[in-house]
């Protein structure tokens, strides 16, 4: 009976080679999620960042009215990826239209109003901050500068990417659903002791939407005034990254260091 087995097994051989001659080496197809993978990896390219800061032609550099004369500055982020330049310069010219007008003609009255109140200013700068893998983060600064003011007022915006969705990321898109405020706990937790030099209780601490990833943590930022005095500047919160794993997506936290538990020793008898 053995042998016969064998005989019968080594009869098909040549019948299977056969086979496998007449259809040919042919892949197993793919599934279709392993193909819907594969596309969405082919289609998403996450480019590394490369960008400089570069001033915004304008037709005019300053603009008169019978108010007084203000002076621009805008400059600008060129980068290697166009739909970002876009933007801030979209942004600029939301924020500064009268920068962008071409009549640049002046009135008598508008000369003499700018001779009596001086000339004011204002410029934006648009600088990138950093960037980890997906996320690019980069920051608008604005000053302006009223003729005769005691100081200029100047505030910070960061604006974070993902690369990705090609989108902004506000505050409400990173953080998981309903943890406003646990998130707004843990912050004035970790910054307990600036918060409560400043006589800030926990009660009046709000969340800002101004936010940046920062070394250590997610940076939250205040404007001026709003938590200290001009002096002291704009404010900057850090929500520790350990505290902010259960608060944040997992998709919007950076990669954090696993650090492992190493059981200690027994002592051993000598």
């Amino acid at each position: 009976m053995l042998l016969r087995a064998k005989k019968q097994w080594l009869y098909a051989i040549p019948v299977c080679t056969a086979v496998l001659f007449a259809v040919g080496c042919q892949e197993k197809p793919a599934s279709p999620t392993e193909a819907q993978s594969a596309s969405q990896a082919q289609a998403i390219q996450i480019p590394l960042i490369q960008a400089k800061m570069t001033r915004v032609e304008l037709s005019k550099k300053q603009s008169c009215d019978e108010d007084g004369c203000t002076q621009y500055d805008l400059q600008t982020v060129q980068s290697n990826v166009p739909w970002i330049d876009e933007y801030f310069l979209d942004r600029i010219k939301k924020d500064v239209p009268v920068a962008f007008e071409k009549d640049a003609h002046t009135t008598q009255a508008a000369s003499e109003a700018a001779d009596l109140k001086g000339l004011s200013q204002q410029s934006i700068y648009v600088r990138f901050i950093s960037q980890q893998y997906n996320l690019a983060t980069f920051m608008m600064q604005s000053y302006s500068y009223a003729a005769g003011a005691a100081h200029g007022m100047y505030h910070n915006e960061y604006v974070t990417f993902d690369l990705t969705t090609q989108k902004r990321l506000a505050l409400t898109d990173i953080l998981k659903p309903n943890v406003e405020a646990k998130v707004a706990e843990q912050l004035y937790d970790a910054n307990a002791n600036w918060l409560t030099q400043h006589d800030i209780t926990r009660e009046k601490l709000q969340l800002s939407d101004n936010y940046y990833y920062g070394p250590k943590g997610i940076v939250f930022v205040y404007p001026l005034y709003e938590l200290a005095s001009y002096a002291e500047g704009m404010t900057e919160l850090t929500l520790p990254y350990l505290v902010a794993k259960d608060l944040v997506k997992a998709e919007y936290l950076p990669s954090l260091p696993v650090v492992e538990a190493v059981a200690e020793k027994a002592p051993q008898a000598e």
